[in-house]
This record gives structure tokens, sequence and C-alpha cells, in this order.
């Protein structure tokens, strides 16, 4: 597909990186944490040496993004105790007082001048077969990504604009309540089809299925990598890792979404898809008209990110499932995570339910589970050799469902607290 005018999208991609482009006033604080970190390391006889990481050290960071990723390489000496580097890193940054973070490999925080800075630690490696956990990849990614764009520095900006573009769309982020493209991925696709406008081009013509290898490391990637790594619609060949989908955490909903959002943006292309909006309930009344719109405010348990925003994804999951079962029609449904609030809604069809549900029962010839259900039913009809049954509708408007569902321990297992109401 051809843009509808490319003087126009260019423009617009201009002005937009021009907007995202960070200002160097956070650098000195960056470089300061750094220095005090290494001198932290070298008092403690520690081997080992802090560094710049992610977006920060790719020269890829968006404007106002307070996260910075710092790894502190350990020698690979330390290999044997890759159980104590969280230990002996947070021994060492004890004056500074940082947090402690649970993950694959635990890791700290620090907050320093407006900045969240995420402390960890790594082996020291040079090939990706030496890493005894999936972080000691990171300085490996980081390297890849720099090489290329030295070669190629203009691609920097377009990956900021991939990153935006994707944050304005929701489908930002490989975490498992999100399923969407990581800031790695992104830079994978941006360096292999050199710039964003030839990615969107490309994704609106992608097919169910998108298999890239960049560095053609596999034959037949399909066969080559694990079975579990290729259930995405999106394959990429890590170019680093060469045996790792890197693109495995995406669902084929957000990988849908970024489609359909590519070709919207070329056929009418305008900065506001760039622009990240919160859920708004005004916006949300506006859009529902005259159908319901139920809205469930709900607190996360206390925890990692991607653990509670996972839970409250299932909550969000198992309500949508209910409506559909007690016959609701959803013309639409979402959710926000919020560490304090997160906000889950559904817009949903008004209309009047019949006074009865016909619920299935088994074939006839199941004898057992027919005469089971005979008990358990009183007004039973035969229809093409199975049973059914007629059963008062338990739920005519969706409101008394979901602050039941809210009620039950399924929820309120995985939230601190829930509040719903309809608007």
């Amino acid at each position: 597909m051809r843009s509808a005018n490319n003087y126009e999208v260019r423009k617009v991609l201009n002005q937009v990186i021009r907007r995202i482009h960070p200002d160097a006033r956070s650098i000195k604080a960056v470089d300061k944490l750094i220095k005090r970190i290494n001198t932290l390391l070298e008092e403690n006889n520690i081997r080992a040496g802090c560094v710049a990481g992610g977006s920060y050290a790719k020269g890829t960071i968006l404007k106002n993004d307070f996260d910075i990723d710092l790894f502190v390489r350990f020698d690979y000496s330390y290999k044997e105790k890759d159980k104590d580097l969280s230990r002996m890193l947070g021994r060492v940054l004890k004056p500074l007082r940082p947090e402690l973070v649970h993950g694959s490999r635990d890791y700290y925080q620090l907050r320093r001048a407006g900045l969240l800075f995420e402390v960890v630690p790594v082996l020291r490696i040079n090939d990706y077969k030496k890493a005894v956990n999936v972080t000691d990849m990171s300085s490996l990614h980081v390297a890849y990504v720099k090489k290329k764009l030295k070669k190629r520095p203009g691609l920097a900006d377009q990956i900021r604009l991939a990153k935006q573009f994707c944050k304005s769309a929701r489908v930002y982020g490989a975490e498992s309540y999100i399923k969407g493209f990581s800031g790695h991925v992104l830079d994978l696709l941006i360096i292999h089809y050199k710039g964003f406008e030839n990615l969107l081009m490309q994704a609106c013509v992608w097919g169910s299925r998108v298999i890239i290898d960049s560095e053609k490391h596999l034959k037949d990637p399909i066969k080559q990598l694990n079975k579990s790594k290729t259930q995405s619609p999106l394959i990429i060949v890590d170019p680093i890792q060469p045996d790792r989908n890197a693109a495995a955490a995406i669902s084929r909903e957000k990988f849908g979404l970024l489609k359909k959002r590519a070709k919207s943006f070329l056929e009418k292309p305008s900065p506001d898809f760039f622009k990240v909006k919160k859920l708004s309930i005004k916006e949300l009344r506006r859009k529902s008209g005259d159908n319901w719109l139920i809205i469930a405010k709900a607190r996360p348990l206390k925890g990692k990110k991607d653990v509670v925003g996972a839970k409250i994804m299932k909550c969000f999951e198992h309500i949508s499932k209910h409506l559909k079962k007690y016959d609701f029609k959803i013309l639409e449904s979402g959710w926000e995570f919020g560490q304090k609030q997160s906000l889950i809604y559904f817009i949903i069809k008004k209309q009047s339910l019949p006074s009865t549900v016909t619920v299935r029962g088994p074939p006839l010839k199941a004898r057992k589970n027919a005469a089971r259900f005979r008990s358990k039913h009183k007004n039973v009809f035969e229809k093409n050799k199975r049973l059914y049954a007629k059963e008062k509708r338990e739920y005519k408007q969706p409101l008394k469902l979901v602050r039941s569902l809210a009620e039950n321990d399924y929820v309120k297992q995985r939230v601190a607290g829930i509040k719903v109401k309809q608007i």
C-alpha cells in the first residue's frame, strides 16, 4: 500500500519527531548516578560496572520518558553466584535506599531528579549461550541496536515514532497484561524495514502470519524454533539469540490493531495518531449514547506491575465472559491499568431480553447425564435427540450481574478493591 499523500505523511512525522525528541536536561542526573554506583562498587571490591541500558543507551528515548534502565554488569566469574547477584547489588546500593523489585532476577528501583531508575544486575557476556538469566542478554541487544544506528543514525527518530505510535494505539509493551509490541521488537522492525513509514506500509499488507529473520540465522524458523514460541502472528528471529522469537508475546488482537491503525494513519495522516490519551469517562459516556455503560474502578494489589496488571486483566476477561454468557451484547469494552486505580468499562447494547433462557442439556443417549439434567430442571423438552430446559432469566440488566461478579472470590482475590456503577 502507498500513502495517500506522501508529503502529508512526512509533514506529520516531522512535526511529531520535534515533539517527542528528548532534551538534554536529564543526562546529567543519569551520568551522576552511574558514577555514584560505580564508586560504591569499587569501594565494596565488587568486580562489576554500571552502564546505561535500554532506550537511553540506544539513544531512542522519548521526551518525558522518566524510566531509565541501568545495568550493573558483574564479571563472568560470578556466574556460580548467580542467585547472590541481587543481594550483592542490594548491599552496594544500600546508601542510596533502593526499593527491591522481584523478577526473574531481583532488581532495584531508585528515584532521582524526577526520574525512575531500574538498576538491574546482569552478567557481562559476549555470547548469548553464556547467559544464565534472560536479563544477561540486555547488553547484547543494546550493542546490536547501537551498531545498526551508527550506520543509519536517522533510524533513532524512526524508532521514537514507532514507540509513540504504538503507545497511542495501546499496543505498546510485552507485559502479560498487554501482550503488545516491546521496545526491542520495535527496534528490530524499524531496523528491518529501514524506517517508520515503511513499517506502516508493510503492516497494512501483513497476512495472518509474518516471519522476519533479518540476519538469516534459520532456514525454517517455524520448524527450528520452539513450537510454544511460534504461536504469535509475528515471528522475529532474534538477531542476537537465534533460538528465540523476539515477538512471542504479541497477541493476535494487538497485531490486528497495529495493522488497522497503520492503514488509518496512511489514509488520513494526523498528529492525533501519536497522542497518548487516558480513558475518559466523559468520552465513554458520549460514545455509549443510549446504551448501557458499566464502569468498574479497581484498586490493584501491591506487587510487580506485570503481575498485578495481569490480575486486573483476568478480572476484565472474567466479567466479559459472563456478560456474553448471559446474552448481553458488548459493543465496546476495554481497560486501563493504573497503579492506584485501574478502569474497566463495557458499553452494552440496551435491549429487552426475554424473561426465560434456554439451557442446553446432554444428548438423550447419555442416560445418566440426561437423568441428572431432568432432576435439576423443571421445564425440560427434547429437540434433535438432545435435552433442553426453559429457565427464568437471572439477569435482565448488566449492572446487577457485574456487581455480583465483583463480589465473587475470583475477582476479590485479584484486586484490593473494586467499585461498579452504571452511567
